[in-house]
């Protein structure tokens, strides 16, 4: 039997145990690569899309690190990775145009892979797409399979050739695997993975599977250790995590977790994304009311407020029903901040409709709102809906919204100012030499002269001025 044939033959069946193997035949083959190089391997992750997305590469990182990379800075790197999402159209063309520049880059590093991964490889015709015209891309898989990387890049090696691995679907979840995280005081932790809502404009259902929760003892276990390693925030991921536990053999609804997550030790601040309107329980506002950890910010995505664009969204809640639920969460936790989601431009919007969304949005008053035009995204339904908006009407009401968007949030975030508030200090400012970024429990931004060694501790700061979606700010001497 040959060495080949015998390493084969110890392969683990089980995970993650499986994968643990296959990250240590990549490193010793990384380190013949280094040896002959005279350096080190670098890797870099590009990441497109939704904090589930971040999350994921920070798990593909820790694989990367685990089997022998050291992080690089560029996509001159000798495996680069891009996550990519398929949320909107854009999106898909950013990352063919990041292929065609990796093609010149690869021309002078021929041992240098190229690995997709994530939503936009769920999609048949883009996988098809890049097999023809993308020939110098290595290693293609989806977002069911991303624990198997070291295994893909084992592959890659051994049979020098393109490999594609996308699953169709999966209930596995693998635990145990390294992560590196981007932060070392706060992490994004994934309570469960898909979603089961079918809104008919997104394409998210089927590039990331129906909905599968995590076991709370494991996610409880997973927080404890990131406690124990300095992290003080946590954010919960799902695509829609108001309806976590559902699909345990044992429920547990979203609000009992996060009232487990509240009892750990040395955690100090939570925060979730997203929420469904339609799944937000009063079970889920008064545990919100009542915590000292959890953040006074929830993100509630609107879409729209017009109840009949709603109906043909399949969003299963109407515009009164989405302003007594803002009524009911302002009535619990009076300081909260609401963000939000909305599109424009939606198969058959009238002005009319559009009013109607402009209304809710006077009416809720948002801190923030991140706002979209309709991408159409072959494969739901509402890209097969007539009476598709005008793109000079679509542009037009865009402006409009963003602009009373910008305008009422200057105005909220004016609420804070000139108030002491905890802020968690999490990064040196980009823009003004000395100065510290951090953010308030409700998520807003805050700028303010100090030191970098308060990185990652959370510390009064007072909110001189308000500036439209930050403030700037002065740090409180406590001595």
């Amino acid at each position: 039997m040959t060495q080949e044939n015998n390493r084969m033959a110890e392969i683990p069946a089980t995970e993650p145990a499986r994968q643990k193997y296959f990250m240590k035949l990549v490193r010793e083959q990384v380190a013949a690569l280094s040896q002959k190089k005279g350096r080190p391997l670098t890797c870099f992750i590009s990441t497109f899309g939704c904090q589930m997305n971040a999350r994921d590469s920070e798990k593909l990182l820790g694989i990367l690190l685990e089997a022998g990379f050291v992080q690089g800075t560029d996509e001159h790197s000798d495996f680069v990775l891009y996550n990519t999402c398929t949320v909107r159209e854009n999106a898909n063309l950013k990352v063919y145009g990041r292929l065609g520049y990796l093609n010149g880059v690869k021309r002078k590093n021929p041992d240098m892979l190229i690995a997709l991964c994530g939503c936009m490889m769920q999609e048949p015709e883009v996988v098809e797409r890049i097999r023809k015209s993308y020939r110098h891309v290595d290693i293609i898989f989806g977002t069911h399979n991303i624990f198997r990387l070291a295994e893909l890049i084992y592959r890659r090696l051994e049979e020098r050739k393109m490999v594609v691995d996308i699953w169709e679907g999966t209930d596995a979840i693998v635990e145990e695997l390294p992560i590196e995280r981007k932060y070392p005081f706060k992490s994004g932790v994934n309570i469960m993975f898909g979603c089961n809502n079918f809104c008919s404009y997104c394409i998210v259902p089927y590039v990331r599977g129906r909905e599968r929760s995590r076991n709370p003892e494991d996610i409880l276990s997973e927080i404890k250790n990131l406690v124990s390693d300095g992290v003080v925030e946590v954010m919960l991921l799902g695509q829609n995590v108001n309806s976590y536990g559902k699909t345990l053999k044992e429920p547990i609804s979203f609000a009992r977790l996060l009232q487990r997550v509240e009892q750990i030790d040395g955690l100090e601040r939570i925060r979730f994304m997203t929420s469904h309107p339609k799944d937000l329980s009063d079970e889920l506002i008064q545990v919100m009311a009542s915590s000292k950890k959890i953040c006074t910010h929830l993100h509630l995505p609107l879409q729209s407020g017009s109840s009949r664009i709603l109906k043909l969204m399949n969003r299963r809640y109407t515009k009164e029903q989405y302003l007594e639920l803002v009524d009911r969460l302002r009535a619990a936790v009076p300081d909260i901040s609401l963000t939000t989601d909305i599109i424009v431009g939606f198969p058959g919007e009238t002005e009319e409709d559009f009013e109607e969304t402009l209304d809710v949005v006077r009416r809720v008053r948002y801190d923030s709102a991140f706002t979209f035009i309709y991408s159409k995204r072959t494969g739901t339904p509402a890209a097969a809906m007539e009476n598709q908006v005008p793109e000079a009407v679509v542009k037009e009401r865009f402006d409009r919204l963003l602009k009373e968007v910008q305008d009422i949030a200057a105005q909220v975030v004016k609420r804070h100012e000139g108030t002491i508030q905890p802020v968690l200090v999490e990064e040196t400012d980009t823009h003004e030499p000395g100065f510290l970024t951090g953010r308030l429990s409700g998520n807003t931004v805050v700028h303010f002269r100090g030191e970098p060694s308060l990185i990652g501790k959370i510390v009064p700061v007072s909110l001189d001025e308000a500036k439209g979606f930050y403030f700037m700010g002065s740090l409180v001497n406590t001595d």
